[in-house]
């Protein structure tokens, strides 16, 4: 069946991946303000295949959005530690302001599911505190990372989001789905995050290369896989909410034996220069996706060479196209 579906942060990363995956069955519109999304050839290329709504959702949804979608897919946030650590107080408006105002909309649409992103920061504070195991669950008690430090913004952001999509999909009866990203990754996410800056830094020339919290393990999902359970979460003819786990467990790396994949990949293998990690950074995450599978059949089918590959030919040819031309 053909599906009307909204993208809100559609023409940022995971939004664009997800646009892609569904474009071709269903009628997808994007919905975004352009302030961390691309205007660029990929983004005109996939206006042929959708329709584009431009709104900051810090500020109500106009009447101009129809109301006649099936699947809505809210995944507009400030996102990353740079932003988290630099404009904690953007972080927590946007994010929380946003979804009020989708959720305000969304209450009065008849039928539909929503699918809201969290992330594995939601629970980094009961990791942190020895009240939740790796790979964590999803059934672990919440608490907040130290409110003194600029980072808990986007975790406390992203609980207080779970706690309003729970409660506003009780009052008003409508299917839920609340995933949470594991480190996720892929062409076209910024700059902001660990990969694309490792990757950026080589092309640079960075030697020697300085890597924080080098000893720390993480679990990395290339894109089109986290998008591919996302949609299979959301279409799951279930009408009670679910809190799900996306991310890969098969492949956990410590933090320089990553960048030791992506010297590999690149081509350049500089010297180390190892600095302790940020506060707040934790030790290890890896999450327990049980759930996902016993729910979709999930199974990562990209290995994290092949997604570091595929990730740095983007950025690769993203930074040919930016050097001046002789």
């Amino acid at each position: 069946m053909r599906k009307k579906i909204l993208i809100t942060g559609g023409a940022g990363f995971i939004g664009m991946h997800l646009a892609r995956r569904l474009a071709d069955q269903h009628d997808v519109t994007l919905l975004d303000d352009f302030s961390r999304g691309r205007e660029d050839a990929e983004l005109d290329e996939l206006r042929t295949r959708v329709s584009v709504f431009t709104h900051d959702l810090t500020l109500p949804i106009p009447d101009g959005l129809p109301r006649d979608f099936d699947e809505v897919y809210h995944l507009a946030a400030v996102v990353g530690v740079v932003y988290s650590n630099e404009e904690p107080q953007r972080v927590l408006r946007t994010n929380l302001l946003s979804t009020i105002h989708l959720l305000d909309w969304f209450k009065e649409l008849d039928g539909a599911t929503l699918c809201f992103a969290s992330s594995s920061e939601a629970y980094a504070g009961s990791v942190t505190a020895g009240m939740a195991p790796v790979p964590t669950p999803e059934d672990v008690q919440l608490v907040v990372s130290d409110p003194t430090v600029a980072r808990s913004s986007y975790g406390f952001s992203k609980i207080a989001g779970e706690l309003l999509c729970r409660n506003y999909a009780q009052a008003y009866g409508f299917p839920l789905r609340m995933v949470r990203f594991h480190n996720v990754y892929g062409p076209r996410m910024g700059y902001e995050h660990v990969i694309p800056q490792f990757i950026e830094r080589l092309l640079g020339g960075a030697d020697p290369f300085e890597i924080y919290g080098a000893d720390q393990f993480r679990a990395f999902c290339y894109v089109t896989d986290a998008v591919d359970a996302i949609a299979a979460l959301t279409a799951l003819p279930n009408k009670e909410t679910l809190l799900v786990n996306v991310g890969n467990d098969r492949e956990e790396i410590q933090i320089e034996h990553l960048a030791r994949v992506v010297f590999d990949t690149v081509g350049r293998h500089p010297a180390l220069e190892i600095h302790p990690a940020p506060p707040l950074s934790p030790e290890r995450r890896v999450p327990d996706v049980s759930l996902l599978r016993s729910l979709t059949g999930y199974e990562p089918e990209v290995d994290l060479r092949e997604g570091v590959s595929r990730t740095y030919a983007w950025y690769a040819e993203a930074r040919a196209s930016r050097a001046p031309q002789a």
